[in-house]
């Protein structure tokens, strides 16, 4: 039984987030460190001979907006295509799509890294007691060694309060700080040009393989010095600083994605920097990142000794052979969190895209490039921001869909002949809404609708403020769900709606008359995603008092809709009918978005679809040549968080941590999967398997918040402190011998919710601002 008691003693001080820390350079991407704005980031190298900072900018796009992208047969052929699926002609209809429904972008465009910024030190000598880190709780990485008797330092961040990298290099003795500084490595096309105060690209985001390579943003790259004594002069186009006591480089970076003038906002941005001064830059940075990065706390106990005090690549490898360490959990948690605020803030001008702010230019120069993908992966980079209390950083995603919904209504119009709006399988920095260009993904009908989600997230989290329901999700909800109303058609002899052609991201089926197809009617995503939509507009319109008859409408679509189905090898059904997996092993497992990020299959209320989903991972993972990457893993840890079973749940976080993460812990798409040469960055690993330790440890569903609902049973001991659950809670847990200890709950409003642990439930009534503590008897 859960006891309840108001007085609440101060809460404890939060404990540090975690360090990084590495006892040699780094000598390529993923051993370097990440820094970010939320626009700016750069990966550092922390280089001894040679500093390299490899820069990247939200909104460096190679191409352009385009009015042609939807196919001029599409509407025509739709009916056609419709009908041949429902005869099961699956083939005829798989070429028919193919020939008429895909998009036509001429230039899409991606997201393009930039040219590295690199400091050459003349010095000679032999270098000890290194130590290269990256703190998250200043995010600031810094890098300390001797050589010859002197001592030297260098930190590095991107600030952004004011919108620059700054770099400040100083040492033990006078008159010994010296380097030159350029560029290298130019990835487009573009010029430099260096005076005595230092250096600058001037350049155009273009590239031939995603867009028609003269389209696409203008760059700006400023690095200025600041030196304390010593002589400065430019050689080539580089500047040379020699004798220094200390110097301080302030990079800015601009284009002209948004009309905006990117020489005169570099300028702007360096001249505030040089006002305020390195320690004021350095200080407004700290304390703008920890306002957010000391929300939450997380301790899993102390880590063995053998592994204590061991640098963060070490443990990796020994996490990769076996041996557990919850404390490598703990910091890839916070690592998860420091990411998404160096990635995405409340002024980004875009949301993260695959790679986040960091591009290592595999991304942008493979088939898939680095954009927006609407069927897991831009979902998954979120899925961490409400529950590890960051909702500011999805501020940005939400104003993305709010032009994505506006840009999908010419879509909605030109390929469906429907009213409100869609967007399909990917999107780009200039808001494409068409169907993918290729048959087998790019036909996901629903994945705007799945994006849109993360606005009712952000609504349930933030305590549901009722005028950015008005003013901005009930518009978005409304118009996806008018779509949808439009589109849904019945199924000939089962009669239940459903809605296509469109492809279960990204896999295939074999049709009875042995066809390996895509497409079809009534995939589960769909159905999930639709039903999801109608059911919050429906709620977002009663709370609102609004369209009574739209509501109507809803809930008549609703109780039609297909059902979620069982198959004969007891699988939760992926399409409409029980078709087989061409490919068993298939990364994708887009149906299971009923068990995460949705709630319409769980073990207390659907148990028997709960244990159809948990048959569906196995038989993924069980197939020869699962194609185990990054996003695959963090999804099973949520889903089994989803399952509660920690104990898989863990398992699969390890994995990610130790088979999907570098040595910089920067998880990765694995080479040999989705056509990668090699193993490339991509955000959303991260943030999933964030998501994943706080959803082991905190769940909710609007009317109930449930305690350690997934506590894997390694972790005996704990506490965390500052998750959110939906409502607007924060809250606070302790634990020992793998039991509830306590739990402080607080309520910002006037509030009843009912808590569980377990099979325990207690309600509770809050008053505005009050916190209550539960404890078990």
């Amino acid at each position: 039984m859960l006891t309840v008691s108001r007085p609440v003693d101060a809460p404890a001080a939060p404990t540090p987030a975690g360090i990084l820390w590495y006892a040699q350079p780094a000598t390529r991407w993923f051993e370097a460190l990440p820094i970010g704005n939320g626009r700016l980031g750069a990966m550092v190298d922390g280089g001894i001979e040679r500093e390299c900072l490899r820069l990247s900018e939200s909104t460096a796009w190679s191409g352009a907006p385009d009015t042609d992208d939807v196919s001029p047969t599409a509407q025509r052929e739709l009916p056609r295509i419709r009908d041949l699926l429902f005869a099961g002609r699956h083939a005829q209809a798989q070429q028919a799509a193919s020939e008429h429904l895909l998009g036509r972008a001429s230039s899409f465009g991606t997201n393009l890294p930039l040219p590295q910024l690199v400091l050459d030190f003349a010095m000679a000598g032999v270098v000890r007691n290194y130590r290269r880190q990256l703190d998250l709780d200043t995010a600031v990485v810094s890098v300390e060694y001797q050589r010859d008797g002197t001592r030297f330092w260098q930190e590095v961040f991107a600030s952004n309060p004011h919108g620059v990298i700054a770099l400040r290099l100083t040492a033990s003795r006078f008159a010994v700080v010296g380097f030159t500084l350029g560029f290298a490595e130019a990835t487009i096309p573009g010029s430099t040009i260096a005076d005595a105060t230092g250096v600058r690209f001037s350049g155009r985001a273009v590239e031939s393989r995603h867009s028609d390579g003269q389209q696409g943003a203008r760059v700006e790259i400023r690095a200025e010095i600041v030196t304390d004594g010593g002589t400065t002069r430019t050689h080539d186009a580089a500047v040379v600083v020699s004798g220094a006591n200390a110097a301080t480089i302030f990079v800015a970076v601009a284009t002209d994605w948004a009309g905006d003038d990117p020489v005169k906002r570099t300028r702007a941005l360096i001249s505030d920097a040089r006002r305020t001064g390195y320690s004021g830059v350095h200080a407004s940075h700290v304390r703008d990142h920890r306002r957010l990065m000391r929300r939450v706390s997380l301790d899993l106990g102390r880590p063995p000794a053998e592994v204590a005090g061991l640098p963060t690549d070490e443990q990796r490898q020994r996490l990769a052979k076996g041996d557990p360490d919850d404390g490598l959990v703990a910091l890839y948690f916070q690592y998860g969190r420091y990411l998404t605020i160096a990635g995405a803030r409340e002024n980004s001008p875009l949301p993260l895209a695959l790679q986040g702010v960091w591009n290592d230019g595999l991304a942008s120069s493979a088939s898939w490039t680095n954009d927006f993908h609407l069927d897991v992966n831009t979902q998954q980079n979120y899925w961490a921001a409400e529950p590890t209390n960051l909702g500011e950083c999805q501020l940005s995603l939400i104003r993305f869909v709010e032009r994505l919904a506006e840009a999908g209504r010419t879509t909605a119009e030109a390929l469906y002949g429907a009213p409100g709006w869609v967007a399909h399988t990917v999107t780009n920095a200039w808001g494409y809404t068409a169907p993918g260009a290729g048959i087998g993904w790019g036909l996901h009908v629903t994945g705007g609708a799945w994006l849109a989600l993360q606005l009712w997230e952000h609504y349930e989290y933030g305590g549901r403020d009722r005028q950015f329901l008005r003013d901005t999700l009930y518009p978005v909800f409304r118009d996806a769900a008018v779509f949808f109303l439009s589109c849904l058609v019945p199924e000939p002899s089962l009669g239940w709606l459903v809605i296509g052609p469109s492809e279960s991201p990204e896999n295939w089926y074999v049709a009875p008359d042995g066809a390996r197809c895509s497409i079809a009617m009534g995939n589960t995503v769909d159905r999930v995603l639709v039903e999801a939509t109608l059911r919050i507009c429906a709620a977002a319109a009663a709370e609102l008092g609004f369209d009574t008859h739209l509501r109507e409408r809803i809930e008549a679509a609703r109780s039609r809709l297909a059902p979620l189905r069982i198959g004969r090898h007891g699988q939760l059904q992926e399409w409409l009918y029980d078709f087989d997996e061409a490919e068993p092993a298939h990364r994708h497992t887009s149906h299971l978005c009923a068990l995460y990020p949705e709630r319409q299959i769980g073990p207390r209320s659907t148990p028997e679809l709960a244990e159809a989903a948990e048959i569906t991972i196995e038989r993924r993972r069980g197939a020869p040549g699962w194609e185990r990457t990054e996003w695959v893993e963090a999804n099973f840890t949520v889903y089994f968080a989803r399952l509660l079973n920690g104990d898989k749940a863990l398992a699969h976080l390890r994995g990610l941590i130790a088979d999907a993460s570098e040595a910089n812990l920067m998880s990765y798409s694995a080479g040999g999967v989705a056509g990668a040469r090699q193993n490339i960055y991509s955000f959303d690993g991260n943030a999933g398997g964030t998501a994943g330790v706080a959803e082991m440890l905190l769940q909710s569903d609007g009317t109930e918040i449930e305690l350690l609902p997934a506590l894997p049973t390694r972790w005996r001991d704990g506490s965390v402190r500052g998750l959110r659950a939906r409502g607007g809670y924060t809250v606070d847990i302790s634990w020992r011998d793998g039991r509830l200890t306590n739990a402080g709950i607080h309520s910002p409003t006037t509030a009843t919710v009912r808590v569980r642990y377990q099979d325990d439930t207690v309600e509770l009534a809050f008053a505005a601002d009050e916190e209550v503590v539960i404890c078990p008897e």
